[in-house]
C-alpha cells in the first residue's frame, strides 16, 4: 500500500479536511518569533515571545507523529526572513489534483508563497497561482465540491471570485466571520462528511445556520477557542490530533466516537496556529 502511495506522488490529490493523509508539507520553526502581535494570541505572548529550542523540539516529535501514522513528510527549507514560515497552511492548498498557491495577505509572509512554487516545480505537480489579493490557505476549508471560504483581513472576496472562476464545478462559499480572529479554520473545522467544529460566537446566525444545513456542530468554548482549539488535523481513519491543554473538546470529540491523539506543539501556538496552520495536505485518500 506506501508503495503504491509513493507511485502516485507525481500528482496532488486532496477532496476534503479528514481523508487518510498521505503527504504533507511542513517547515520547522527555526526563526520562528513574534515579530508584530497580529492575533489576540500573539497579543497575549507578545513579551514572553517564543522559546525556539522549544518550539523545534515540539515540531520534531508532531512530524514523527505523522510518519507513524503514515504521512510522507516533506519540509520546506525554513529561512530567517520568515519568522512564521511554521504555518504551511496559509501558502496554499490543494483541491482535487491542484495546489493553489496563495497570494499572502501581509508583507511578514509575502515571498514564503514562491518558495513554495519552487517546491512544486521540483516536485512536477501541477498548481495554479491564485493572483488576486489576497488568498489564505488558513481561510479554505473543503468538502468535496463544497469549499468555504473565510472573508478576513487575509482573504478578500476578489480572490475567492477567482478561486471560483477556476473551480466552475464548486460550489465556493463566502464565510464572513469576525475580524479580530485571523483566519476561518481558527473557528471552523470539518472533521467528517458530517460533523464540524465551530466557535459560534464568531459567526452571524445566518452563518451558523448555513454549517448547520450540512454538519452536526460540535461547539469550542471561549477558553479553548484562545488555545487553538478547533485548529485540530485530521489524519483519517476518525483520528484526530489535538492539543492536550483543550480536554473539553478532546472528551466531545471521544464522547463522538475519534480517536483523539494528544500531541503538546503549545509553543507554537503561541503565534496564533496549532496542528492545521502547521501543514499544508498535498495527498489525502
Amino acid at each position: 500500500m506506501l508503495m503504491e502511495r509513493k507511485e502516485n506522488h507525481n500528482q496532488a490529490g486532496c477532496q476534503n479536511e479528514y481523508g487518510a493523509l498521505e503527504r504533507v508539507l511542513v517547515c520547522p520553526p527555526a526563526f520562528m518569533k513574534i515579530e508584530e502581535a497580529i492575533n489576540e494570541t500573539q497579543k497575549h505572548f507578545l513579551k514572553d515571545n517564543i522559546d525556539r529550542e522549544k518550539a523545534m523540539e515540539q515540531h520534531r516529535l508532531f512530524i514523527q507523529l505523522l510518519h507513524e501514522h503514515g504521512a510522507d513528510v516533506a519540509q520546506l527549507p525554513p529561512l530567517a526572513v520568515y519568522p512564521e514560515q511554521v504555518f504551511t497552511r496559509d501558502i496554499g492548498f490543494t483541491i482535487g489534483d491542484t495546489v493553489f498557491i496563495s497570494t499572502m495577505g501581509t508583507e511578514m509572509r509575502s515571498g514564503e508563497d514562491n518558495i513554495l512554487k519552487e517546491w512544486l516545480q521540483e516536485s512536477k505537480l501541477k498548481f495554479e497561482k491564485i493572483k488576486s489579493p489576497s488568498i489564505e490557505g488558513g481561510d479554505v476549508i473543503a468538502d468535496g465540491k463544497r469549499v468555504w471560504v473565510g472573508i478576513s483581513s487575509r482573504t478578500t472576496e476578489e480572490a475567492v471570485d477567482e478561486l471560483r472562476s477556476k473551480l466552475p464545478g464548486h460550489d465556493i462559499i463566502s464565510v464572513p466571520f469576525d475580524s479580530q480572529y485571523l483566519h476561518l479554520d481558527c473557528l471552523f473545522n470539518i472533521i467528517s462528511p458530517e460533523e464540524a467544529l465551530i466557535y459560534r460566537p464568531a459567526f452571524s446566525e445566518e452563518m451558523i445556520e448555513k454549517f448547520e444545513a450540512h454538519y452536526e456542530l460540535i461547539d469550542v468554548t471561549d477558553e479553548e477557542q484562545f488555545t487553538m482549539g478547533p485548529n485540530v488535523l485530521a489524519i483519517g481513519q476518525d483520528k484526530i490530533i489535538s492539543l492536550p491543554v483543550n480536554q473539553d473538546i478532546n472528551k466531545k470529540l471521544r464522547r463522538a466516537g475519534y480517536d483523539v491523539i494528544e500531541c503538546d506543539i503549545s509553543e507554537i501556538i503561541k503565534s496564533g496556529g496549532s496542528f492545521r496552520c502547521c501543514t499544508l495536505p498535498v495527498n489525502r485518500s
